[in-house]
Protein backbone atom coordinates (compact mmCIF):
# COMPACT_ATOMS: atom_id res chain seq x y z
CA UNK A 1 0.00 0.00 0.00
CA UNK A 2 2.52 2.50 0.73
CA UNK A 3 4.41 1.55 -2.38
CA UNK A 4 1.25 2.72 -4.64
CA UNK A 5 0.97 5.54 -2.64
CA UNK A 6 4.47 6.67 -3.36
CA UNK A 7 4.30 6.06 -6.99
CA UNK A 8 1.03 7.74 -6.97
CA UNK A 9 2.52 10.70 -5.60
CA UNK A 10 4.99 10.69 -7.83
CA UNK A 11 2.66 10.58 -10.96
CA UNK A 12 1.02 13.06 -9.97
CA UNK A 13 3.69 15.34 -9.72
CA UNK A 14 4.94 14.18 -12.93
CA UNK A 15 1.50 15.47 -14.22
CA UNK A 16 1.84 18.54 -12.41
CA UNK A 17 5.12 19.46 -13.40
CA UNK A 18 3.94 18.65 -17.33
CA UNK A 19 0.82 20.53 -16.92
CA UNK A 20 3.05 23.86 -15.51
CA UNK A 21 5.05 23.28 -18.35
CA UNK A 22 2.61 23.40 -21.06
CA UNK A 23 0.76 26.32 -19.63
CA UNK A 24 3.66 28.39 -18.90
CA UNK A 25 4.52 27.75 -22.78
CA UNK A 26 1.24 27.91 -24.12
CA UNK A 27 -0.55 30.29 -22.29
CA UNK A 28 2.35 32.88 -19.89
CA UNK A 29 4.32 33.24 -22.49
CA UNK A 30 2.26 34.36 -25.45
CA UNK A 31 -0.70 36.74 -23.63
CA UNK A 32 -0.58 39.24 -21.56
CA UNK A 33 -1.03 39.25 -17.82
CA UNK A 34 -4.84 39.67 -16.57
CA UNK A 35 -5.78 39.35 -20.02
CA UNK A 36 -8.69 37.68 -21.16
CA UNK A 37 -6.74 35.32 -23.26
CA UNK A 38 -4.73 34.30 -20.17
CA UNK A 39 -7.58 33.50 -17.90
CA UNK A 40 -8.98 31.07 -20.53
CA UNK A 41 -6.65 29.77 -21.11
CA UNK A 42 -5.67 28.83 -17.46
CA UNK A 43 -9.14 28.14 -16.79
CA UNK A 44 -8.37 25.45 -19.70
CA UNK A 45 -5.27 24.04 -18.64
CA UNK A 46 -7.01 22.82 -15.31
CA UNK A 47 -10.72 21.48 -16.55
CA UNK A 48 -9.06 18.97 -18.92
CA UNK A 49 -6.93 17.24 -16.55
CA UNK A 50 -9.39 17.06 -14.32
CA UNK A 51 -12.05 15.70 -17.22
CA UNK A 52 -9.04 13.27 -17.77
CA UNK A 53 -9.07 11.95 -14.13
CA UNK A 54 -12.82 11.65 -14.36
CA UNK A 55 -12.54 9.62 -17.73
CA UNK A 56 -10.19 7.35 -16.30
CA UNK A 57 -12.07 6.80 -12.79
CA UNK A 58 -15.84 7.35 -14.09
CA UNK A 59 -15.81 3.36 -14.51
CA UNK A 60 -14.34 1.94 -12.15
CA UNK A 61 -16.52 4.13 -9.78
CA UNK A 62 -19.33 3.22 -11.09
CA UNK A 63 -20.44 6.78 -12.81
CA UNK A 64 -23.79 6.83 -14.58
CA UNK A 65 -22.66 5.39 -18.31
CA UNK A 66 -24.21 8.56 -19.68
CA UNK A 67 -21.67 10.39 -17.54
CA UNK A 68 -18.52 8.14 -18.69
CA UNK A 69 -19.63 8.96 -22.40
CA UNK A 70 -19.30 12.87 -21.61
CA UNK A 71 -16.27 13.23 -20.24
CA UNK A 72 -14.78 10.33 -22.11
CA UNK A 73 -14.20 12.27 -25.65
CA UNK A 74 -12.56 15.52 -24.06
CA UNK A 75 -10.79 13.67 -20.63
CA UNK A 76 -8.86 10.99 -23.04
CA UNK A 77 -8.39 13.22 -25.65
CA UNK A 78 -6.53 15.41 -23.73
CA UNK A 79 -3.74 12.73 -22.71
CA UNK A 80 -3.07 12.26 -26.42
CA UNK A 81 -2.67 15.97 -26.78
CA UNK A 82 -0.75 16.48 -23.52
CA UNK A 83 2.19 13.88 -24.67
CA UNK A 84 2.55 15.26 -28.20
CA UNK A 85 2.25 19.12 -26.98
CA UNK A 86 4.63 18.23 -24.51
CA UNK A 87 7.36 16.14 -26.76
CA UNK A 88 6.89 19.85 -29.46
CA UNK A 89 7.48 22.30 -27.10
CA UNK A 90 10.68 19.94 -26.04
CA UNK A 91 11.91 20.16 -29.29
CA UNK A 92 10.62 23.63 -29.91
CA UNK A 93 13.41 24.69 -26.91
CA UNK A 94 16.15 23.81 -29.19
CA UNK A 95 14.63 26.51 -31.98
CA UNK A 96 14.12 29.18 -29.30
CA UNK A 97 17.53 30.28 -28.88
CA UNK A 98 18.36 29.94 -32.95
CA UNK A 99 14.78 32.13 -33.91
CA UNK A 100 15.76 34.79 -31.21
CA UNK A 101 19.49 35.07 -32.47
CA UNK A 102 18.15 35.49 -35.92
CA UNK A 103 15.48 38.31 -35.22
CA UNK A 104 18.54 39.90 -33.11
CA UNK A 105 20.82 40.27 -36.24
CA UNK A 106 17.79 41.10 -38.39
CA UNK A 107 17.02 43.83 -35.69
CA UNK A 108 20.60 45.26 -35.33
CA UNK A 109 20.92 45.64 -38.87
CA UNK A 110 17.61 47.61 -39.55
CA UNK A 111 18.72 49.60 -36.39
CA UNK A 112 22.25 51.18 -38.01
CA UNK A 113 21.85 55.06 -38.22
CA UNK A 114 22.78 56.63 -41.31
CA UNK A 115 26.11 58.00 -41.81
CA UNK A 116 26.19 61.40 -39.61
CA UNK A 117 25.96 65.04 -41.16
CA UNK A 118 28.55 67.11 -39.98
CA UNK A 119 27.33 69.64 -37.61
CA UNK A 120 27.62 73.12 -38.73
CA UNK A 121 29.63 76.06 -37.25
CA UNK A 122 28.17 78.31 -34.82
CA UNK A 123 29.63 81.31 -35.69
CA UNK A 124 29.73 84.06 -32.05
CA UNK A 125 28.74 86.98 -31.96
CA UNK A 126 30.07 90.19 -33.09
CA UNK A 127 31.76 92.22 -29.72
CA UNK A 128 30.70 95.16 -29.40
CA UNK A 129 32.89 98.38 -28.25
CA UNK A 130 30.63 99.84 -25.48
CA UNK A 131 30.88 103.75 -25.47
CA UNK A 132 34.01 105.08 -22.99
CA UNK A 133 33.61 104.78 -19.42
CA UNK A 134 30.92 101.38 -20.22
CA UNK A 135 32.03 98.06 -19.73
CA UNK A 136 32.60 95.43 -22.38
CA UNK A 137 30.62 92.66 -22.83
CA UNK A 138 31.45 89.55 -25.21
CA UNK A 139 28.37 87.08 -26.52
CA UNK A 140 29.41 83.55 -25.89
CA UNK A 141 28.54 81.36 -28.96
CA UNK A 142 25.61 78.28 -27.72
CA UNK A 143 26.00 75.36 -29.49
CA UNK A 144 23.13 73.52 -31.70
CA UNK A 145 22.63 70.22 -30.79
CA UNK A 146 22.26 67.93 -33.53
CA UNK A 147 18.56 65.98 -33.93
CA UNK A 148 18.84 62.63 -32.75
CA UNK A 149 17.73 60.05 -35.50
CA UNK A 150 14.34 58.23 -34.72
CA UNK A 151 14.66 55.04 -32.57
CA UNK A 152 14.00 51.58 -35.13
CA UNK A 153 10.98 50.38 -35.44
CA UNK A 154 10.68 46.98 -33.24
CA UNK A 155 10.58 43.93 -35.68
CA UNK A 156 8.51 42.44 -36.15
CA UNK A 157 5.64 44.87 -35.74
CA UNK A 158 5.12 45.80 -32.09
CA UNK A 159 5.99 42.52 -30.78
CA UNK A 160 9.02 41.75 -28.73
CA UNK A 161 11.20 39.09 -29.93
CA UNK A 162 10.74 37.46 -27.16
CA UNK A 163 7.05 37.30 -26.95
CA UNK A 164 7.26 36.74 -31.29
CA UNK A 165 9.24 33.54 -30.93
CA UNK A 166 7.28 32.74 -27.91
CA UNK A 167 4.22 32.22 -30.09
CA UNK A 168 5.82 30.97 -33.20
CA UNK A 169 7.30 27.89 -31.10
CA UNK A 170 4.05 27.59 -29.24
CA UNK A 171 1.63 28.10 -31.74
CA UNK A 172 3.75 25.23 -34.39
CA UNK A 173 3.62 22.99 -31.24
CA UNK A 174 0.36 22.78 -30.69
CA UNK A 175 -0.71 22.48 -34.38
CA UNK A 176 1.48 19.75 -35.24
CA UNK A 177 -0.17 18.05 -31.64
CA UNK A 178 -3.62 18.38 -33.00
CA UNK A 179 -2.90 17.23 -35.96
CA UNK A 180 -1.30 13.79 -35.16
CA UNK A 181 -3.76 13.81 -32.82
CA UNK A 182 -6.73 14.27 -35.18
CA UNK A 183 -5.07 11.73 -37.65
CA UNK A 184 -4.71 9.11 -35.41
CA UNK A 185 -8.25 9.40 -34.15
CA UNK A 186 -9.29 8.93 -37.81
CA UNK A 187 -7.15 5.47 -37.84
CA UNK A 188 -9.11 4.65 -34.99
CA UNK A 189 -12.59 5.48 -36.29
CA UNK A 190 -12.42 4.15 -39.41
CA UNK A 191 -11.84 0.83 -38.28
CA UNK A 192 -8.44 -1.47 -38.37
CA UNK A 193 -7.12 -2.53 -41.77
CA UNK A 194 -6.50 -6.59 -42.56
CA UNK A 195 -3.12 -7.65 -42.15
CA UNK A 196 -2.20 -11.56 -43.16
CA UNK A 197 0.85 -13.82 -41.96
CA UNK A 198 1.91 -16.98 -42.79
CA UNK A 199 2.95 -19.65 -39.74
CA UNK A 200 4.67 -22.44 -41.19
CA UNK A 201 4.47 -25.10 -38.61
CA UNK A 202 6.17 -28.81 -38.60
CA UNK A 203 3.18 -30.63 -37.00
CA UNK A 204 0.24 -29.10 -38.98
CA UNK A 205 -0.88 -31.83 -41.65
CA UNK A 206 -1.38 -31.22 -45.35
CA UNK A 207 -5.61 -31.36 -44.99
CA UNK A 208 -4.59 -27.91 -43.06
CA UNK A 209 -2.28 -26.13 -45.20
CA UNK A 210 -3.74 -22.46 -46.06
CA UNK A 211 -6.17 -22.75 -42.97
CA UNK A 212 -6.93 -18.81 -41.80
CA UNK A 213 -7.58 -17.78 -38.69
CA UNK A 214 -8.77 -14.24 -38.21
CA UNK A 215 -7.03 -13.24 -35.03
CA UNK A 216 -8.43 -9.62 -33.39
CA UNK A 217 -7.83 -8.41 -30.05
CA UNK A 218 -8.23 -5.58 -27.72
CA UNK A 219 -11.43 -4.21 -29.58
CA UNK A 220 -12.12 -1.94 -26.02
CA UNK A 221 -15.85 -1.66 -26.47
CA UNK A 222 -16.36 1.45 -23.89
CA UNK A 223 -17.95 5.31 -23.45
CA UNK A 224 -15.96 6.52 -26.92
CA UNK A 225 -16.05 3.15 -28.80
CA UNK A 226 -19.60 1.20 -29.33
CA UNK A 227 -21.91 -0.61 -31.25
CA UNK A 228 -20.50 0.87 -34.93
CA UNK A 229 -16.78 -0.05 -33.70
CA UNK A 230 -17.95 -3.57 -33.27
CA UNK A 231 -20.06 -3.77 -36.61
CA UNK A 232 -16.72 -2.91 -38.72
CA UNK A 233 -14.98 -5.32 -36.66
CA UNK A 234 -17.31 -7.83 -37.75
CA UNK A 235 -17.43 -7.11 -41.36
CA UNK A 236 -13.86 -6.67 -41.83
CA UNK A 237 -13.48 -10.02 -40.49
CA UNK A 238 -16.39 -11.99 -42.35
CA UNK A 239 -15.40 -10.72 -45.58
CA UNK A 240 -12.00 -12.43 -45.50
CA UNK A 241 -14.10 -15.64 -44.93
CA UNK A 242 -11.79 -16.86 -42.30
CA UNK A 243 -11.83 -21.31 -41.63
CA UNK A 244 -12.48 -20.13 -37.52
CA UNK A 245 -12.06 -16.71 -35.97
CA UNK A 246 -10.24 -16.39 -32.49
CA UNK A 247 -10.82 -13.30 -30.48
CA UNK A 248 -7.86 -13.07 -27.88
CA UNK A 249 -9.12 -10.59 -24.95
CA UNK A 250 -9.97 -7.11 -23.95
CA UNK A 251 -13.23 -6.82 -26.02
CA UNK A 252 -14.89 -4.29 -23.55
CA UNK A 253 -13.98 -1.23 -21.28
CA UNK A 254 -17.66 -1.31 -18.86
CA UNK A 255 -20.65 -3.88 -17.95
CA UNK A 256 -22.93 -6.30 -19.77
CA UNK A 257 -25.33 -3.88 -18.94
CA UNK A 258 -24.05 -0.52 -20.54
CA UNK A 259 -22.05 -2.46 -23.46
CA UNK A 260 -24.24 -5.56 -23.90
CA UNK A 261 -25.67 -4.07 -26.85
CA UNK A 262 -22.52 -2.51 -28.57
CA UNK A 263 -21.66 -6.06 -28.81
CA UNK A 264 -24.54 -7.83 -30.63
CA UNK A 265 -23.01 -7.52 -34.07
CA UNK A 266 -20.65 -10.02 -33.10
CA UNK A 267 -23.48 -12.45 -32.72
CA UNK A 268 -22.70 -11.95 -36.83
CA UNK A 269 -19.76 -13.26 -37.16
CA UNK A 270 -19.16 -16.15 -39.75
CA UNK A 271 -16.63 -18.93 -39.97
CA UNK A 272 -16.13 -22.26 -41.19
CA UNK A 273 -15.32 -23.92 -37.67
CA UNK A 274 -16.49 -20.67 -35.56
CA UNK A 275 -15.58 -18.05 -33.21
CA UNK A 276 -13.92 -18.49 -30.18
CA UNK A 277 -13.28 -16.10 -26.94
CA UNK A 278 -10.43 -15.97 -24.14
CA UNK A 279 -10.55 -12.96 -21.41
CA UNK A 280 -8.34 -10.37 -21.03
CA UNK A 281 -7.37 -8.23 -18.23
CA UNK A 282 -9.77 -5.61 -19.06
CA UNK A 283 -12.63 -8.31 -17.97
CA UNK A 284 -12.07 -8.80 -15.43
CA UNK A 285 -12.40 -4.93 -14.54
CA UNK A 286 -15.63 -5.48 -15.64
CA UNK A 287 -17.31 -8.41 -15.02
CA UNK A 288 -15.58 -11.77 -16.48
CA UNK A 289 -18.16 -14.33 -16.01
CA UNK A 290 -20.67 -12.06 -17.00
CA UNK A 291 -19.22 -11.30 -20.51
CA UNK A 292 -18.19 -14.67 -20.93
CA UNK A 293 -22.25 -15.83 -20.37
CA UNK A 294 -23.09 -12.81 -23.23
CA UNK A 295 -20.51 -13.59 -25.23
CA UNK A 296 -21.64 -17.35 -25.36
CA UNK A 297 -25.40 -16.01 -25.84
CA UNK A 298 -23.95 -14.39 -28.86
CA UNK A 299 -22.72 -17.64 -30.36
CA UNK A 300 -18.69 -17.39 -29.66
CA UNK A 301 -17.57 -20.17 -27.64
CA UNK A 302 -15.08 -18.94 -24.75
CA UNK A 303 -12.13 -21.19 -24.18
CA UNK A 304 -11.35 -21.08 -20.50
CA UNK A 305 -8.44 -23.28 -19.62
CA UNK A 306 -9.79 -26.22 -22.01
CA UNK A 307 -9.00 -27.16 -25.92
CA UNK A 308 -11.21 -28.45 -28.75
CA UNK A 309 -9.64 -30.67 -31.59
CA UNK A 310 -10.81 -28.69 -34.96
CA UNK A 311 -11.77 -31.26 -37.82
CA UNK A 312 -8.33 -29.75 -39.84
CA UNK A 313 -5.95 -31.44 -37.84
CA UNK A 314 -4.85 -29.89 -34.96
CA UNK A 315 -5.60 -28.34 -31.43
CA UNK A 316 -7.28 -25.06 -30.20
CA UNK A 317 -6.50 -24.26 -26.86
CA UNK A 318 -7.45 -20.93 -24.64
CA UNK A 319 -6.12 -19.94 -21.05
CA UNK A 320 -7.93 -17.44 -18.45
CA UNK A 321 -5.86 -13.58 -18.75
CA UNK A 322 -3.03 -13.81 -15.81
CA UNK A 323 -5.33 -10.82 -14.33
CA UNK A 324 -7.88 -13.33 -13.50
CA UNK A 325 -5.37 -15.18 -10.42
CA UNK A 326 -6.75 -12.60 -8.25
CA UNK A 327 -10.60 -13.72 -8.71
CA UNK A 328 -8.78 -17.30 -8.53
CA UNK A 329 -8.98 -17.92 -12.20
CA UNK A 330 -6.14 -17.28 -14.09
CA UNK A 331 -4.12 -19.42 -16.81
CA UNK A 332 -4.16 -23.22 -15.83
CA UNK A 333 -1.93 -24.72 -18.76
CA UNK A 334 -2.45 -28.03 -17.41
CA UNK A 335 -5.91 -28.07 -17.49
CA UNK A 336 -5.44 -26.51 -21.26
CA UNK A 337 -3.41 -28.50 -22.69
CA UNK A 338 -2.27 -31.53 -20.64
CA UNK A 339 -2.70 -35.49 -21.67
CA UNK A 340 -2.75 -34.22 -25.12
CA UNK A 341 -1.65 -35.91 -27.57
CA UNK A 342 1.70 -33.99 -28.71
CA UNK A 343 2.25 -35.24 -32.05
CA UNK A 344 -0.58 -33.08 -33.43
CA UNK A 345 0.10 -29.03 -33.71
CA UNK A 346 -1.47 -26.61 -31.06
CA UNK A 347 -2.56 -23.42 -31.19
CA UNK A 348 -2.89 -21.42 -27.93
CA UNK A 349 -5.34 -18.28 -27.36
CA UNK A 350 -3.88 -16.10 -24.63
CA UNK A 351 -4.21 -12.62 -24.02
CA UNK A 352 -1.23 -11.69 -22.87
CA UNK A 353 2.12 -12.42 -24.62
CA UNK A 354 4.20 -12.31 -21.40
CA UNK A 355 2.73 -16.03 -20.95
CA UNK A 356 5.05 -17.48 -23.88
CA UNK A 357 7.25 -19.13 -21.76
CA UNK A 358 4.20 -21.23 -20.12
CA UNK A 359 3.13 -21.87 -23.84
CA UNK A 360 6.72 -23.33 -24.34
CA UNK A 361 6.76 -25.64 -21.38
CA UNK A 362 3.63 -27.28 -22.31
CA UNK A 363 5.00 -27.75 -26.10
CA UNK A 364 2.69 -25.15 -27.91
CA UNK A 365 3.44 -24.69 -31.89
CA UNK A 366 1.63 -21.24 -32.13
CA UNK A 367 0.41 -18.87 -29.71
CA UNK A 368 -2.18 -15.82 -30.65
CA UNK A 369 -2.11 -12.78 -28.38
CA UNK A 370 -2.99 -9.14 -27.93
CA UNK A 371 -2.73 -6.81 -24.82
CA UNK A 372 0.51 -4.56 -26.24
CA UNK A 373 -1.68 -2.50 -28.71
CA UNK A 374 1.68 -2.13 -30.56
CA UNK A 375 2.34 0.87 -27.88
CA UNK A 376 -0.50 2.14 -29.21
CA UNK A 377 1.09 5.71 -29.19
CA UNK A 378 4.24 6.31 -30.10
CA UNK A 379 6.70 6.39 -28.07
CA UNK A 380 4.86 3.78 -26.13
CA UNK A 381 6.14 0.61 -27.70
CA UNK A 382 9.97 1.21 -25.98
CA UNK A 383 7.44 1.12 -22.61
CA UNK A 384 5.72 -1.85 -23.72
CA UNK A 385 8.83 -3.90 -24.43
CA UNK A 386 9.71 -3.78 -20.97
CA UNK A 387 7.03 -5.73 -19.74
CA UNK A 388 6.41 -8.07 -23.12
CA UNK A 389 8.20 -10.33 -24.82
CA UNK A 390 6.99 -9.07 -28.16
CA UNK A 391 5.19 -5.81 -28.96
CA UNK A 392 3.93 -6.95 -32.37
CA UNK A 393 4.40 -9.53 -34.78
CA UNK A 394 5.55 -12.94 -35.26
CA UNK A 395 8.65 -14.17 -33.24
CA UNK A 396 10.16 -17.83 -32.20
CA UNK A 397 10.55 -18.90 -28.51
CA UNK A 398 12.17 -21.80 -28.39
CA UNK A 399 9.75 -24.42 -30.64
CA UNK A 400 7.26 -22.27 -29.98
CA UNK A 401 6.27 -18.99 -32.25
CA UNK A 402 4.46 -16.37 -30.54
CA UNK A 403 1.96 -13.58 -33.23
CA UNK A 404 0.96 -10.71 -31.48
CA UNK A 405 -2.05 -8.36 -32.90
CA UNK A 406 -1.53 -4.61 -32.09
CA UNK A 407 -5.09 -4.79 -31.33
CA UNK A 408 -8.44 -3.28 -33.56
CA UNK A 409 -9.49 -0.19 -30.61
CA UNK A 410 -7.58 1.85 -28.54
CA UNK A 411 -8.18 1.77 -24.66
CA UNK A 412 -7.60 5.48 -23.34
CA UNK A 413 -7.38 7.96 -26.12
CA UNK A 414 -9.23 6.48 -29.29
CA UNK A 415 -5.92 7.35 -30.91
CA UNK A 416 -3.03 5.79 -32.28
CA UNK A 417 0.26 7.15 -33.57
CA UNK A 418 2.72 4.65 -35.28
CA UNK A 419 1.08 1.70 -34.43
CA UNK A 420 -2.34 1.26 -36.36
CA UNK A 421 -4.92 -0.93 -35.79
CA UNK A 422 -5.16 -4.47 -37.39
CA UNK A 423 -7.02 -7.60 -37.69
CA UNK A 424 -4.70 -10.49 -38.89
CA UNK A 425 -5.08 -13.56 -40.77
CA UNK A 426 -3.60 -16.16 -39.74
CA UNK A 427 -2.58 -18.65 -42.61
CA UNK A 428 -1.24 -22.28 -41.40
CA UNK A 429 1.16 -23.76 -43.86
CA UNK A 430 2.21 -27.08 -43.77
CA UNK A 431 5.62 -28.36 -44.44
CA UNK A 432 4.34 -31.62 -45.74
CA UNK A 433 2.54 -29.08 -48.49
Amino acid sequence: MVAFLLILVVVLAVLGGVHWYVWRRLVRDVTAPGGLPRRLGTAVVVALPLLSLAALSSSRAGAPFWFQQVVAWPGFLWLALLLYVTLALVVGEAVRPVLRARLARRDAKAAVPPEAAPVPAVEPEPVTVPDAGKPASVSTPVPVPAEEPAPPAVAPADVSRRLFVSRVVGGSAAAVALGTVGYGTYGVLRGPRVKRVTVPLAKVPRAAHGYRIAVVSDIHLGPILGRAHSQRIVDTINSTQPDLIAIVGDLVDGTVENLGSAAEPLARLRARHGSFFVTGNHEYFSGADAWVDHVRELGLRPLRNERVEIAAGFDLAGVDDVAGESEGQGPDFARALGDRDRARASVLLAHQPIVVHDAVRHGVDLQLSGHTHGGQLWPGEYLAELANPTVAGLERYGDTQLYVSRGAGAWGPPVRVGAPSDITVVELASKQA
